[in-house]
């Protein structure tokens, strides 16, 4: 049976569900399936022969999760290649055996892992682990390759483009979907469509999400997206309930057999099931398949498309302006309280605003240790005390639907200045239990901002209704161990839209100019103002401990020495060291970002007064 000229003719199907099979079968979620293929084929065997019996067409080989990512969690990592071709040799021998026309499906699952960029790891590290997995199924002689439950557009971007690049054989690419009808990265289907389409794949649809219904309403908006496209459809057999220690689907057999006539006349050439569905399933999607005659595709009516309100344009923020006109500007930063009151934060931010403070920077959750949230912290400041505030956002710790929800939120609320940081990992923290998850790393979701919301769209491209406006910072070391790679870092942030840049602590007038010369030969000068890092010293044990225990921090041998040489006036002399490297740094820096140590807001006022006047 060759796949594509059969498609043009015919409804295929598929079969169902494999690990629900096996999981049936007494195997617990905590093994591995795809080892499966080597240490208990027959089990694996068993339900190809179930599923063709059932009159499926095309059997999915056991090998969903054989990637080097996912078998590594089981120490099978060195296995990839004898793992998926014993998965293809397993279901072929099982098609032979039954004297049918059966295509063997090779099974490629997501990887485990986040993909760039909004995941550490890189496409082109994506695409060979794809590859790999993706070689081993062709050359062990799959008829066609399925990559399938990936929610993420750029993953399955590159399972197609392994695919393409690595065999001849054709791609069958499917997304699933959250109960909104969105991935799980917030892509609608009609942005789905497209990209799989473009992509280059030969069918695309959907699989797994919920159950019929929902993805018959999705198969519909994809359809009417590509409509020339061929497209494949497989649900699970509703969404999974867990009663009494077991995952129970509620769809019956024969709601599958009603629906794989409603998928075909809505255009689906590849029918199946997901989890939750058995050789039952597929058997009663045969029957009706069989029993009614093909009917003509029917027409998806237009979909409505969202409006973006229009709004007045807003004024730029207070830092945005004075960085825009070459105002020395100072910011310092402050930590949330640990209980409810605020009253000390907003005494010290007080005495920081009177003394000439223009923005107040707010930490989020410093050092991984409980605190208030920053938002709020920065919503009573502006509120109290009229002055204007930025807040750090961190990656770590939030997901893309809590990212998204966040920036709205200190929106609505007023806040417009956003310092994007990747934050203190909770092993250092107070909750080192506590999980600290991200899908997205700064640089990522900078560009979020600033091309997505900014613009009026989410990051599926959906309109929240009408355009943000952040002014949106990120981080900067001036004195790198590894130059090359922070420059790289940097370049990135600019490309994806920053704002300005808020640097580590320096000690030296000459580390901005060093690395700013670095930067500007390979990729031009940096337009992009920069506020750098000032952290007064207050004693021999500080400047001992940041210059030997912080990356990224030197201080001069001259500054460490005078602050010795102090002994119990090491805190004046730590404001007068930082109140000549402010005033040495005025020929390259836009500002400062101070940054009081143990809330010495009196040592910051004075170096303020001393720059400001």
């Amino acid at each position: 049976m060759n796949l594509l000229e059969t498609l043009a003719q015919k409804t295929i199907l598929a079969d169902g569900a494999m690990g629900t099979m096996l999981h049936g079968r007494g195997i617990g979620f905590d093994q591995c399936f795809d080892e499966l293929n080597l240490t208990n084929p027959a089990a694996v065997a068993e339900i190809h022969r179930a599923y063709i019996e059932a009159g499926a067409e095309i059997v999915i080989t056991n090998t969903f999760g054989a990637n080097r990512y996912k078998l590594t969690k089981h120490g099978l990592q060195g296995d990839v290649a004898e793992i998926n071709r014993a998965g293809v040799e397993l279901a072929k021998r099982v098609v032979a055996a039954s004297f049918k026309d059966v295509l063997v499906a090779g099974d490629v699952g997501p990887l485990g892992v986040r993909i760039a960029p909004y995941g550490r790891v890189k496409p082109e590290e994506a695409r060979e682990a794809f590859a790999e997995q993706i070689t081993a199924l062709a050359q062990a002689g799959a008829d066609l390759i399925v990559a399938e439950t990936i929610s993420d557009l750029y993953e399955i971007h590159e399972a197609i483009k392994a695919a393409k690049e690595n065999t001849s054989l054709p791609v069958v690419a499917t997304i699933t979907f959250t109960r909104d009808d969105r991935t799980l990265l917030g892509d609608d289907p009609v942005k789905v469509a497209h990209r799989l389409a473009s992509s280059g794949a030969d069918v695309i649809g959907v699989n797994c999400s919920g159950g019929p219904a929902q993805l018959l309403r999705i198969l519909k908006q994809m359809r009417q997206a590509e409509p020339n496209a061929t497209f494949c459809v497989k649900p699970n057999a509703g969404w999974p309930e867990q009663v009494s220690g077991r995952i129970m689907y509620p769809a019956d057999a024969d709601y599958f057999g009603d629906y794989a006539l409603l998928f075909r006349e809505a255009g689906a050439n590849i029918v199946g099931g997901c989890c939750g569905t058995t050789p039952r399933h597929i058997a009663a999607m045969r029957k009706s398949l069989d029993a009614s005659p093909s009917s003509a595709v029917i027409e998806v009516s237009a979909l409505p498309e969202d409006e973006i309100t229009a709004e007045p344009a807003e004024q730029p923020t207070q830092l945005a302006q004075r960085l825009a006109d070459n105002k020395f500007t100072v910011c310092v930063e402050m930590d949330p309280p640990r209980g409810l009151s605020t009253h000390k934060l907003l005494a010290g931010a007080s005495l920081l605003q009177d003394s000439g403070a223009n923005i107040i920077n707010v930490a989020d959750s410093p050092l991984a240790r409980m605190r208030m949230s920053a938002w709020a912290v920065c919503d009573v400041v502006q509120r109290t005390l009229g002055v204007e505030t930025t807040l750090h956002f961190p990656t770590r710790g939030r997901n893309l639907l809590r990212v998204q929800g966040d920036l709205l939120a200190a929106h609505a609320i007023g806040l417009r200045n956003v310092f994007v940081v990747m934050g203190d990992p909770t092993s250092i923290g107070d909750y080192p239990e506590a999980t600290d998850n991200y899908d997205l790393v700064p640089s990522g979701l900078v560009k979020l901002i600033k091309q997505g919301f900014n613009m009026g769209v989410d990051h599926s491209g959906t309109s929240i209704g009408q355009p943000t406006n952040f002014f949106v910072g990120a981080a900067l070391n001036l004195c790198p161990q590894d130059v090359d790679t922070e420059i790289k870092n940097l370049h990135r942030k600019v490309k994806a839209g920053t704002d300005f840049f808020l640097t580590q602590p320096i000690y030296s007038p000459d580390d901005g100019p060093k690395l700013l010369e670095a930067y500007e030969s390979k990729h031009g000068k940096l337009n992009q103002p920069i506020l750098a890092g000032i952290l007064p010293l207050v004693s021999a044990k500080h400047a001992s401990f940041l210059h030997n225990e912080v990356p990224g921090i030197f201080i001069p041998e001259a500054s460490r020495a005078r602050i010795e040489a102090a002994k119990d006036g090491a805190a004046k002399v730590g404001a007068e060291l930082a109140i000549e490297l402010i005033q040495n740094i005025k020929g390259w820096a836009g500002g400062i970002y101070m940054m009081p140590q143990f809330h010495r807001y009196d040592q910051a006022s004075e170096i303020i007064v001393a720059v400001k006047e």
